[in-house]
């Protein structure tokens, strides 16, 4: 393989499952840490560690200019971006490219045509994707959001054109509050992506979310990897994944798969994407948006197809085919994810960073745990809380059920709130076990006085385990240079054969 050292653009549970599949490939990785995670588990997982600026993302994980510098000098010749941050920036992918470094996703050209969501809507009408009714272009005011309201009636959304993540959206009832909305969302969408456009589209009620993986090369291949459901979600960012849907019949799942392949190939995809769709109670699906990245719940789909889904990124980067058709790809099983965040649920789903004074993983056949952190690790304030992800495979969806539960019962956090208790009470939810759900399943039957505390120490006794751990862990990864003073050098099991100074 021609890429023989990878520098991951990322942090957290992402950075550390990308430098394993690199270690499987013989491919050697540099990390690199902001201040506050000059310690962090993804920083001990790597070869090399490199530092590359303080505390807030915009002056370290997203300074492209920075990560380029540190490839140069650490003789990287690819990056993972991982998800997130700098993932699906084109710019950055450019920058890679102007620099001689391999960018292990798409082409800059595809992470444009499919970051605008109303320039995705068109091309996607085009290739004969199905996509919901409502405008190709953003609005230019409130009379033209409400004639096209009217025209496709009511519920209608409103959805930033350069967005995701649930910002810039809003739903519409009537015609009396949509000039409020659409001022909302225009100034959310400004602040989140200084791009305050907005379109309008038609309000799918009661809808599945329902993604495809695909894989495409540069030579002419693509195929889909089957769906993903991801419908149990809060403000609109998923928390628990299955893969299959149970709502797919074979014959539905042939059609959306051909239509995530045709969406794909509309931009001259290569890498690893996603194809979201929207699916309502009578079969229709819409295209709702591409991620041209890894997606955070690919472990799913990797346990039904048996696939590395970062080493096949790899080697098609490296320009490599795609070793298998459509035909060749086959499911098993069934796989669940929870996603496990240092988050209150009992209370609105606050964050809650902290020291972690306990992380007993849970294990067994067919249980899977993608951690960024290890037990006396810290989930700082200035990035996304997630700890880990949670993912079990069974023969069918009741057995991968069951083993969800077990895992959850299992798994073992202190010193912080998370949000095991919220996934063990969605999957044991009656309506999750009949697989009778949409996206409003959180909103219409979690309620937070359910949720217990087990697992979790006393709070005094926590506070106590938390500073010992703490102080150990510092003193245990405060290396020094080879003059005996502090350096800002990275612990390591193997640091005196493997990992160099990083930079100031």
């Amino acid at each position: 393989m021609s890429i023989r050292k990878v520098l991951i653009a990322n942090r957290g549970e992402i950075a550390v499952r990308i430098a394993r599949s690199c270690r499987e490939l013989g491919i050697q990785t540099v990390a690199v840490y902001s201040t506050p995670d000059r310690h962090a588990y993804h920083v001990r997982s790597a070869d090399e560690a490199w530092h590359i600026g303080e505390a807030a993302s915009s002056a370290s994980y997203l300074r492209g200019d920075k990560i380029v510098e540190v490839c140069r000098e650490a003789g990287c010749d690819a990056v993972h971006p991982g998800y997130g941050f700098l993932s699906e920036n084109a710019d950055f992918a450019e920058l890679c490219a102007d620099a001689g470094v391999v960018f292990i996703g798409p082409p800059p050209e595809a992470i444009r045509a499919m970051g605008d969501k109303t320039a995705a809507r068109a091309l996607m009408q085009d290739a004969g994707v199905p996509v919901a009714p409502g405008t190709t272009d953003a609005v230019s005011g409130a009379a033209e959001a409400l004639e096209v309201a009217e025209s496709i009636g009511y519920p209608v959304l409103l959805k930033a054109a350069a967005g995701g993540g649930g910002k810039g959206m809003r739903v519409v009832n009537e015609s009396a509050r949509l000039a409020d909305a659409l001022e909302a969302a225009q100034r959310e969408a400004d602040s989140a992506f200084g791009d305050g456009r907005v379109f309008v589209e038609k309000f799918i009620e009661e809808p599945r979310h329902i993604e495809f993986q695909i894989l495409a090369d540069s030579h002419g291949h693509c195929v889909h990897l089957f769906e993903r459901e991801c419908s149990i979600q809060r403000r609109h960012q998923k928390v628990i994944e299955e893969a299959p849907s149970g709502v797919l019949s074979p014959e539905l799942r042939e059609r959306m798969g051909d239509a995530a392949i045709r969406a794909a190939t509309a931009v001259n995809y290569t890498g690893a994407g996603t194809i979201e769709f929207l699916l309502d109670q009578e079969g229709n699906y819409y295209f709702m948006e591409m991620n041209t990245r890894l997606q955070v719940e690919h472990p799913v789909t990797e346990w039904i197809t048996g696939l590395d889904l970062v080493a096949e990124q790899i080697r098609i980067a490296a320009g490599e085919p795609l070793g298998f058709a459509q035909g060749d790809v086959t499911m098993r099983g069934h796989a669940i994810e929870c996603r496990v965040y240092a988050e209150d649920p009992a209370a609105g789903f606050l964050p809650d960073a902290g020291v972690i004074t306990r992380h007993h993983l849970p294990g067994g056949p067919g249980v899977r745990v993608d951690a960024g952190v290890e037990e006396g690790d810290e989930v700082p304030i200035y990035y996304d809380p997630m700890v880990s992800k949670l993912s079990v495979w069974g023969a069918d969806r009741d057995t991968a059920i069951r083993r969800t539960l077990r895992a959850l019962d299992e798994y073992e956090v202190g010193g912080i709130r998370t949000t095991i208790p919220f996934c063990r009470f969605a999957v044991d939810h009656p309506k999750f076990r009949d697989g009778d759900y949409s996206t409003h399943f959180v909103e219409r039957y979690f309620d937070a006085s359910v949720i217990t505390r087990k697992g979790d120490f006393d709070a005094d006794e926590s506070a106590a385990i938390a500073a010992a751990v703490a102080d150990a862990h510092i003193s245990r990864a405060t290396p020094t240079n080879s003059n005996g003073r502090d350096s800002d050098s990275v612990r390591s099991r193997w640091i005196s054969r493997r990992t160099r100074n990083p930079r100031r």
